[in-house]
């Protein structure tokens, strides 16, 4: 069988699977805004979690702070660039200056939380558990309540280790919370803490509560064959995706020990990671908002109680940045699975496991790619030999396919009964030229999703005029290449009797050429390394064959 075939198998597949979702991604039906509900009725605000109360009363709307009351203050590390509202000192902005957002714009950050434009924020508060009937939006900071703040900008010094970013609240029940946000020199995980002190003369309990809020994805950044998700996650011992488009009829509700929330978008996430001990609740909200909706995703603590001249604190911690797969699993378990490899993470993560030591060896993501090429090819090196062992006895035999065909053309039936006498004669598998291109078939897709999908490979450069092997090759030199390998392969190959597949194959290189244009040029210089590999064994093993027939 023409070893050509089941490359365009793999096209096939591959078209199908990408058009489905860009079919899911636009024809999905989209819910319609309803308020979002809670345990203890109607709360207004309606994006603040509910909390157990035990004492029935009226919750009255929070007053909103007046426009000198609230700031927004700058926090610049050497890894971040933050804007905190100190309207419930909510992260508004986060630029990451040393992910650029192009290589042709070096200058400007890549921009992951964004307000402005997306409604993307990472909002945290606590909420009062009521005991006395007192209003509990007055008694707890909430993300609707105003801080103050000491400055208006943090930068972390040259040589300093960790900034603090202290806001405060003071309540009319004596109750004084200072909400820190600290960060460290050269990582992406901001501590958040609330410290609590009780001047008043009642016990004081509260949840804390952190969740992200977004704004309707934009569909447009993702084009059928570079599609990535964008939504919220969570873990609970298993990674699970929750589509904005899902949350209203099917809204996340459960206690979970340990886990995370997460918003996850192409390379980059922000999440809320609570102590891996202790169990919260997990949520997701549906929220409309002046004509349009935002999502929520995140998790309140339980209740703590805190006494009549007594200070105690709630700590989470908040990672916005890029997915560092080495970093993620350092932080929680799971949070590396936000790098979303599908159904073949257990080919793609072995394979970027094995790309990255190498890496690690050579220092460039390119020769990575092909030293990892050359040791998948010797894996495979017996299959294929079998495989070109094959082809080379069809090519052998083809005088008499010819002359079969010329004889029994008209008769399938008896056509058919002479090739597998002549298969079982020559002993020639017809399928041993495909198993073993099938079998590459998960590598190949595990290839193209952990080069789509690792952001350790974006922007990385190999030679010449390849600067990023996250995107196409921008002179299509690449694809050109590797086209000219499948003609050469089509030459090696014995020729289907069939004369619409042989029309088919002598068109099948400029096909793949076009559609490994738009490939990633780290995918198409894997294929094209494994190409010239396959060429060199194939004839190296055809002209030993040739040599011990004569």
């Amino acid at each position: 069988m023409d070893n050509q075939r089941p490359f365009l198998i793999i096209a096939l597949v591959f078209i199908l699977f990408m058009i489905w979702q860009a079919w899911q991604i636009d024809n999905a039906p989209q819910p319609e805004p309803t308020t979002a509900s809670s345990e203890s009725g109607d709360l207004p605000p309606a994006d603040v979690p509910a909390a157990p109360v035990a004492t029935p009363g009226s919750v009255p709307a929070e007053a909103s702070p007046t426009a000198a009351a609230q700031k927004r203050i700058r926090v610049v590390t050497d890894v971040l660039d933050l804007e905190i509202d100190t309207r419930g000192g909510t992260i508004v902005r986060a630029d990451l200056p040393t992910y650029p957002v192009s290589l042709d714009k070096p200058d400007t950050p890549v921009r992951i939380l964004d307000e402005a434009t997306r409604g993307y924020v990472a909002q945290s508060g606590l909420r009062h558990v009521e005991t006395d009937g007192q209003d509990a939006l007055e008694l707890a900071p909430t993300h609707h309540a105003v801080y103050e703040a000491g400055a208006d900008e943090y930068r972390l010094a040259a040589g300093q280790q960790e900034l603090r970013v202290p806001l405060t609240w003071t309540g009319a029940n004596g109750v004084t919370v200072t909400k820190v946000f600290t960060f460290t020199r050269g990582d992406f995980l901001v501590d958040v803490a609330h410290e609590v002190r009780n001047a008043g003369d009642q016990p004081w309990t509260a949840q804390q509560y952190r969740h992200l809020r977004h704004g309707p994805a934009d569909d447009a950044d993702g084009s059928m064959l570079l599609y990535t998700f964008t939504g919220a996650a969570y873990y609970d011992d298993a990674f699970h995706k929750l589509a904005f488009d899902d949350m209203q009829d099917d809204p996340l509700d459960a206690d979970i020990t340990g886990g995370w929330a997460a918003m996850l978008q192409h390379y980059f996430l922000s999440a809320w990671i609570p102590d891996q001990g202790a169990t919260n609740h997990y949520y997701s909200m549906v929220i409309p908002q002046a004509g349009t909706t935002d999502y929520i995703v995140g998790l309140r603590s339980e209740p703590m109680s805190v006494a009549p001249g007594e200070t105690a604190a709630f700590h989470t911690q908040f990672y916005v940045g890029p997915k560092i797969q080495e970093r993620l699993e350092e932080i929680a378990e799971g949070l590396d699975l936000s790098v979303d490899y599908g159904v073949f993470t257990i080919f793609a993560k072995p394979l970027f496991w094995l790309l990255e030591l190498i890496h690690d060896l050579i220092g460039n993501w390119g020769w990575a790619i092909i030293a990892v090429t050359v040791l998948i090819k010797a894996v495979f090196y017996k299959l294929s030999a079998t495989s070109y062992r094959s082809m080379a006895k069809m090519r052998q035999v083809q005088p008499k396919l010819a002359a079969l065909k010329e004889r029994y053309g008209d008769d399938k039936q008896r056509m058919n009964k002479e090739l597998f006498d002549l298969y079982k004669k020559e002993k020639i598998n017809p399928l041993g030229g495909c198993l073993p291109i099938l079998v590459q078939i998960p590598v190949f897709i595990a290839f193209y999703w952990m080069l789509l999908e690792a952001v350790e490979l974006r922007q990385a450069p190999w030679i010449l005029w390849i600067h990023d092997l996250s995107t196409r090759d921008p002179y299509f030199v690449l694809p050109v290449l590797m086209g000219i390998t499948m003609i050469i392969q089509h030459k090696l190959n014995p020729a289907p009797i069939d004369p619409v597949q042989q029309k088919i194959m002598m068109i099948l290189p400029i096909v793949f050429t076009v559609f490994f244009a738009f490939f990633p040029a780290g995918l198409v210089l894997y294929w094209f390394v494994n190409s010239l590999l396959s060429i060199t064994q194939q004839w190296y093993i055809m002209q030993k064959m040739e040599k011990a027939k004569a």
